[in-house]
């Protein structure tokens, strides 16, 4: 992925990466530690100040956050786009004067194309998509931490929160492409290569929230993001598992043992693909019965399975890889 690459390129890609990665893993809980050392230093109304802003402004990020065009436009994502390389690909129109509710898979580690597709402006979703807004909806706890929140909210990442599906769906207009991680943490554990995993069977809140709003579903997979981190898979039932999920359900998000090239936590160079597939009508239904529920859930399914098969090989994947959805 190095070839006709200068070394200064490579290093650009390299350290853009690293930054992102290290974001990820570790800018949430070094803000958090920072600002609790700093209430015990000389310095403490800077905290002091910070929490009392935060519990004030405590809402924003359900009410829209703070999206800005600067960071989202930063070359560094370029060369975090063209380090693996990522790329966005359109199957059908998305009508600008309907609302969306894109449903991406797989998790993965990090949802580093999802992320870098709809977070950033590197891989030219507005010009893919003339009329529509994308919002990556991620994990509400992470709104939670100090300064964290304002550079997630800055990148127009908002929590996946029903208060904040509602604002965004009737706030907003119309031009709205909602983006959902739907396995989330429970779909990362099954994150490695070579595996096509979703946990999906069960989730059936996207649907509903479609229906009540009449936001038509796309189902969008990210072919190679299960490929660019190694992981150690514990099997159902066993003791590592069962850490896993009790470190899941107390604090919302998995701990993943994973491992990528070099120094660990850089990702292996495979191209990411994240195809997006064509949109579903879905009707609006106030109060929908379990029945409609159910019947637009398994339409999803069987779209986002068809979107798989259609496309895998030429995402790189051979011809007997299959999808399974639990």
């Amino acid at each position: 992925m190095t070839k006709g690459k200068t070394k200064w390129k490579v290093f650009l890609e390299v350290v853009s990466t690293l930054q992102a990665v290290s974001t990820f893993l570790f800018l949430g809980v070094t803000c958090s530690l920072l600002m609790f050392y700093l209430m015990f230093t000389s310095l403490w109304p800077i905290p002091t100040l910070y929490f009392v802003w935060q519990v004030v402004d405590w809402h924003t990020p359900e009410r829209g956050g703070r999206k800005t065009t600067f960071l989202r436009n930063w070359r560094a994502w370029d060369h975090l786009r063209d380090f693996f390389p990522i790329k966005l690909v359109k199957t059908a129109e998305l009508n600008p004067n309907k609302n969306y509710i894109v449903g991406i898979h797989p998790h993965g580690i990090m949802s580093l194309g999802a992320f870098t597709c709809f977070s950033t402006e590197s891989c030219g979703f507005k010009e893919l998509f003339p009329g529509l807004r994308s919002t990556l909806l991620v994990l509400a706890g992470l709104f939670r931490l100090p300064v964290f929140r304002e550079y997630t909210m800055f990148l127009g990442i908002l929590p996946v929160s029903k208060k904040s599906l509602v604002h965004l769906l009737t706030k907003r207009g119309k031009g709205n492409a909602v983006l959902i991680l739907i396995g989330g943490a429970a779909e990362s554990l099954f994150s490695a290569p070579g595996i096509n995993t979703l946990v999906m069977r069960q989730r059936k809140g996207f649907v509903r929230v479609a229906l009540e709003f009449g936001a038509d579903l796309v189902p969008a997979y990210a072919f190679g993001e299960n490929e660019i981190f190694k992981q150690v898979i514990f099997s159902e039932g066993s003791l590592g598992r069962r850490l896993q999920d009790l470190f899941k359900k107390i604090m919302g998000f998995a701990p993943c043992l994973f491992a990528g090239e070099h120094m660990g936590i850089l990702p292996y160079r495979i191209p990411i693909t994240t195809v997006v597939g064509s949109p579903i009508s879905v009707p609006k239904h106030i109060k929908a019965t379990e029945e409609e529920v159910d019947h637009f859930h398994n339409l999803y399914m069987e779209a986002l399975s068809k979107l798989f098969h259609e496309h895998k090989v030429s995402c790189g994947l051979s011809e007997n890889h299959e999808l399974r959805i639990i």
